[in-house]
């Protein structure tokens, strides 16, 4: 199965009051780590969706060996971001089977639970969507199969892909242990302390 990655990364972070994207944990920006764990999961292409501080962002994370995308229009919801890497990707690698959409502030994601996702998926024959699981249910990182690539295209504003993770039918879904960890808060960061 040939599996792309879009790391979404274009948000204001507005209420953690600084880009997310740049914060360190154990040493490591965090969108250089989810690049880096992506990579070293062995997914490629990886799409990097820019948008709020893309300059700054771009200046200060080595994205050498990635896509990045800057999402003009990120303000306007998550949808747009998804679009924009959706696209890149499909541009770099036409036949693609199955994209990886993940955020970059999660700071409990592993490469193993990365490969227990694309296993996941592959195991189905690439048929259905593979999203991890934590706080009760579906959620990101999840491998969308190219089927539903359209239905990612048609996602507005800033729900994002959680309707389609919500059909039991078509997920698999992967025991994420601390998934539901992320960086939205002064409070957030300060417990991973």
């Amino acid at each position: 199965m040939r599996i792309g990655a879009i790391i979404l990364a274009a948000g204001a972070s507005r209420r953690l009051g600084r880009a997310k994207q740049l914060v360190k944990y154990e040493g490591e920006m965090l969108l250089a780590r989810a690049v880096r764990l992506v990579g070293e999961a062995g997914v490629r292409p990886i799409a990097v969706v820019l948008g709020a501080e893309h300059e700054a962002i771009a200046a200060a994370v080595d994205l050498r060996g990635v896509c990045a995308v800057r999402n003009e229009d990120w303000e306007q919801g998550i949808a747009n971001s998804i679009h924009a890497g959706l696209r890149a990707l499909v541009e770099v690698e036409q036949d693609v089977d199955g994209a990886l959409i993940l955020t970059c502030d999660q700071p409990r994601l592993s490469v193993a639970h990365l490969r227990a996702l694309m296993a996941a998926f592959d195991t189905q024959g690439g048929m259905r969507i593979a999203a991890s699981e934590y706080a009760g249910g579906p959620g990101v990182p999840a491998i969308f199969p190219r089927a539903v690539f359209a239905e990612l295209y048609a996602l507005s504003g800033d729900k994002g892909a959680r309707g389609l993770l919500k059909e039991a039918r078509v997920v698999i879904r992967v025991d994420f242990p601390g998934g539901e960890v992320d960086v939205d808060t002064p409070e957030d960061l300060a417990a991973l302390s």
